[in-house]
């Protein structure tokens, strides 16, 4: 026994025999993530066994290199490669609790916003979580307490090293012609992440990630205006007439958008021990002055509510990597408030929180906003504010004066912030009994959501008493889920359904309300999405949209094309769905075995046209091309400076009004 434990520590004591614990401790405790932190989908042999294989390749070759060291540095070059590649996957583990995504490069320059969701990232986090560091304690005790005795002089031939590498890229090519054979033109079309991590691992995922992202760094500088002409193309054989019932029937009217945060459309209706979670959002859904759609989804990327705002302002989808707002904020653009600002509307936003967050305070000056009320203009004290800013009673309350200041006709969007992840509220707040569900997120996501329906009722009634009820389309609208699906079980008890893949992406329906004074209301069962939110819009004031560049579709339009594109390239049209690369009966839920032409048609439509708002926002082409009548956005114009207070005689003003 004392001769194979020497063996052992003899072996150990080398180079390569420390390297190669590192590496399949790191493998293992790699794979027991993929298995325990992220729902992958693993649908077959093939993809189970290349789950298994997937973290060899990167843990070869990234610690190979500390083998160019010698004697000790090597040992503890090891360590802290291996440390690196740790943290990846365990920063990777807790942004998928609750995001159901991967960290890409974009995500990592928006660092700066963490601080404002220390919140968040706490709850997302387990003691447990320190067990997928044991390994490097381990391995800095073998070293430290010197059970491994590195020769100071030793060193690996650097041909030997350079064969280690070797081995690392061979395996990983081996592991990417698999991959093709299950899944083909995997890095060529894929916009789901979890495809990448899937088939090549974690740590392949992130320099994928990487070369992809300056790929797209590159693509402005390279565009020209020639770029431009297929997306107007596209654009104007997509765009849908609009209906003569509800064109111009709001022109003139002021616009007051109610962003609903982590809102969806399941809350509507829903009654909790016996109550109605949100009353008075019911109520408004089912007012005879109400347009209230049923199968409306968000479609949100890792942007998530700067996504929602991306389609809402411009009808072009995120990015498929990071936020627009904060990766193209110096853009051009062909936004809702300065088409309107050029037709004699003030335009403001309203926000509880910092005006840096998602870089708003400069891509709203791209957009045409007048004004910005962010944090500044708030009183933030302690007891009014939660993770993410000021809590929506009070934020409503102090919106009601600078209201006032504005010209109408106004823009007007207010952006709610107490329904958010982690979803916390006090005794005294809550009014309803949290859900049963034992997933405490998921309990107390129905307490802040009365909150918030208690908020919005009451800012309605003022904007009644104030007189602007009348004289105003109010927008209610959901930006993206609240319950994500890392949360299948609790799900399953609140919706009374099996929460499966295609349950999921049913669940991805936000509310979508339009209330116009004087136009007939009711339920609408259109297919659509936030993309289709402007020209929706744009029609009932009286604006036509066939110049523009945008991808959504009027709603209440006689041709709208009802197909849903998700951000990862799966959609939803009335009769089917593609979730996960597999095809489904709308009405039913049941698989369908067999791709159509039509099917086929639509798939690849989808990807066309996510092609092209990724094209539109990467190479900023809408420098190339204005709309007769339009004029460029000058950001120059617009100062969001801090003020405390706001008069009517705040400069932040265009020409146009």
């Amino acid at each position: 026994m004392k001769d194979w434990k020497d063996k052992v520590l003899r072996f150990l004591s080398k180079n390569y025999g420390f390297f190669i614990l590192a590496v399949i401790l790191f493998w293992l405790k790699t794979y027991i993530a993929y298995q325990t932190e992220f729902n992958l989908g693993i649908e077959n042999a093939m993809q189970q066994f290349l789950l298994l294989i997937n973290p060899l390749s990167s843990a070869v070759f990234f610690m190979g290199l500390a083998l160019f060291a010698k004697g000790r540095r090597s040992f503890v070059w090891i360590i802290i490669i291996d440390l690196l590649l740790t943290i990846v996957l365990f920063a990777n583990m807790v942004y998928y609790r609750f995001f159901s995504d991967f960290i890409t490069l974009p995500n990592i320059k928006e660092a700066s916003s963490l601080g404002e969701q220390s919140g968040s990232i706490g709850a997302l986090m387990n003691w447990t979580d320190a067990l997928y560091f044991l390994d490097i304690i381990f391995l800095i005790g073998l070293l430290v307490f010197r059970v491994v005795k590195p020769n100071k002089e030793a060193r690996i031939r650097a041909r030997k090293t350079v064969g280690v590498l070797t081995l690392g890229v061979a395996m990983f090519f081996a592991n990417l012609g698999l991959a093709e054979i299950d899944r083909p033109e995997l890095l060529t079309r894929t916009f789901d992440r979890t495809y990448i991590v899937k088939y090549l691992g974690m740590t392949n995922f992130q320099l994928y990630d990487a070369v992809k992202s300056t790929q797209n760094s590159t693509q402005r500088a390279l565009a020209d205006s020639s770029d431009v002409n297929e997306v107007l193309n596209y654009t104007k054989s997509n765009y849908a007439q609009p209906n003569p019932e509800y064109f111009g029937k709001a022109k003139g009217k002021n616009v007051i958008y109610l962003h609903l945060e982590s809102f969806q459309q399941f809350l509507i209706g829903y009654k909790l021990h016996g109550e109605e979670v949100t009353p008075f959002i019911n109520s408004f859904f089912k007012d005879k002055n109400t347009i209230s759609f049923t199968n409306f989804f968000h479609q949100t990327g890792q942007g998530k509510t700067s996504d929602a705002e991306m389609m809402l302002e411009n009808s072009l989808f995120g990015l498929p990597q990071g936020s627009a707002f904060s990766t193209k904020g110096k853009n051009t653009y062909q936004s809702a408030p300065a088409i309107l600002g050029q037709q004699g509307y003030d335009s403001a936003v309203f926000h509880g929180n910092y005006k840096s967050f998602w870089n708003r305070d400069e891509i709203y000056k791209q957009f045409g906003y007048n004004h910005f009320f962010d944090a500044s203009y708030y009183d933030m004290n302690e007891k009014d504010v939660s993770n993410y800013g000021l809590k929506d009673k009070p934020f409503f309350q102090e919106s009601e004066k600078y209201i006032e200041t504005l010209k109408q006709p106004f823009y007007a969007k207010f952006i709610t912030l107490t329904n958010h992840f982690p979803y916390p509220i006090t005794p005294e707040e809550a009014t309803i009994a949290p859900a049963e569900t034992g997933d405490s997120s998921v309990d107390s996501y129905f307490q802040t959501a009365r909150y918030l329906d208690e908020s919005v009722k009451s800012f309605v009634q003022y904007l009644k008493d104030a007189g602007l009820y009348e004289n105003s389309v109010i927008v209610m609208y959901g930006d993206h889920y609240g319950i994500s699906d890392n949360h299948a079980q609790a799900m399953t008890k609140i919706l009374g359904t099996d929460y499966d893949a295609y349950q999921n992406a049913q669940a991805q329906r936000v509310p979508f309300m339009l209330h116009v004074p004087g136009v007939k209301g009711g339920v609408n069962e259109t297919y659509g999405g936030e993309i289709d939110m402007l020209p929706t819009l744009l029609h009932l004031l009286g604006t036509d949209t066939k110049n523009y560049v945008q991808l959504g579709n009027d709603l209440l339009s006689k041709d709208v094309k009802q197909v849903v594109p998700f951000r990862n390239g799966d959609f939803i049209t009335p009769a089917y769905s593609m979730i996960g690369g597999k095809f489904y009966n709308q009405k039913t839920g049941e698989e369908i075995t067999t791709e159509t032409d039509a099917m086929k048609a639509t798939k690849d439509n989808v990807a066309k046209e996510l092609e092209l708002s990724d094209e539109v926002l990467q190479g900023d082409l809408l420098r190339f091309y204005t709309p007769e009548g339009f004029k460029k956005t000058d950001p120059s114009k617009y100062n969001y400076n801090n003020k405390n207070k706001a008069t009517s005689t705040d400069s932040n003003s265009t020409e146009s009004n």
